[in-house]
């Protein structure tokens, strides 16, 4: 796959792009802190029949790193202007994990014309519990990474030895004095907390576009918002990955391809 830059208003998206001009599109949305890099194998996986574009969302990876405008509406847009310039105008298939399916849910509310398939892996409608303060919780944890990290092992180990510290430690930015992540942590905080305001119900109830919502079991999804999306939208599909959590796509990443190609129809 290749890097593209595509440009808009004051932000900059990196975007990896692959597969034929003519392919089935579709767009790919990683999560918070996340990066493109993480979801290159399943876009890999797709590339011989798709036209795939993964963007590394606003305030990560290697796109503009400190976007003045983290609402909602602005990473959906991002996601609009990517259909628009790289795959075609739409309709394309989009799947999204955490924070990514939250935006990926929100495009096909918001713009409907532009979404003819929607998987949601680890992600539902947002809003937090009251007094339940995660993104600054998230914020201080990203806060104490002790950066640089000499090198991947040791961000590796620092991040817990899992799937999901491998994928990051792999990112990591190589700066002169050592290994940095490729986001700030203030702009993590900031980009997650309109995901904690409100419940999203109304855009989940007005999407009519085939969804399938994927879990990991032990992933971090509440369940009684679990079974009220289900309850709202039973037309829409449903799976649970085997021993694999919230990065189910990093646990389980076969049976994950397995499920998001029965998602996009592919």
């Amino acid at each position: 796959m290749e890097r593209i830059e595509l440009r808009r208003d004051d932000v900059t998206l990196s975007c990896l792009a692959g597969g034929p001009a003519g392919g089935p599109p579709v767009l790919l949305l990683h999560g918070l802190a996340g990066s493109a890099e993480e979801l290159r194998p399943a876009a890999a996986a797709l590339l011989p029949r798709c036209r795939v574009v993964v963007p590394d969302q606003r305030g990560h990876g290697r796109s503009t790193r400190r976007p003045a405008d983290l609402s909602r509406r602005a990473f959906a847009a991002d996601a609009a202007a990517v259909i628009g310039e790289l795959l075609g105008g739409g309709p394309v298939a989009v799947a999204g994990q955490s924070m990514g399916g939250h935006t990926a849910m929100l495009l096909a509310a918001w713009y409907p014309h532009l979404v003819d398939r929607l998987v949601m892996l680890e992600a539902g409608v947002g809003g937090a519990e009251p007094g339940d303060d995660y993104p600054a919780r998230l914020g201080r944890w990203f806060a104490a990474w002790p950066v640089p990290f000499a090198d991947r092992d040791a961000a590796e180990a620092f991040l817990g030895g899992t799937a999901t510290a491998r994928a990051w430690a792999a990112d990591l930015d190589a700066t002169g004095d050592g290994l940095r992540p490729r986001f700030d942590a203030d702009v993590m905080q900031a980009a997650i907390e309109p995901v904690a305001v409100a419940a999203r119900w109304d855009e989940w109830r007005s999407i009519t576009a085939p969804t399938l919502l994927v879990r990991g079991a032990r992933g971090t999804c509440p369940a009684a918002e679990d079974e009220r999306m289900r309850e709202l939208r039973p037309d829409a599909g449903y799976a649970v990955i085997r021993d694999a959590g919230h990065d189910a796509h990093l646990d389980q990443p076969a049976a994950w391809l397995e499920l998001l190609r029965k998602g996009l129809g592919q």
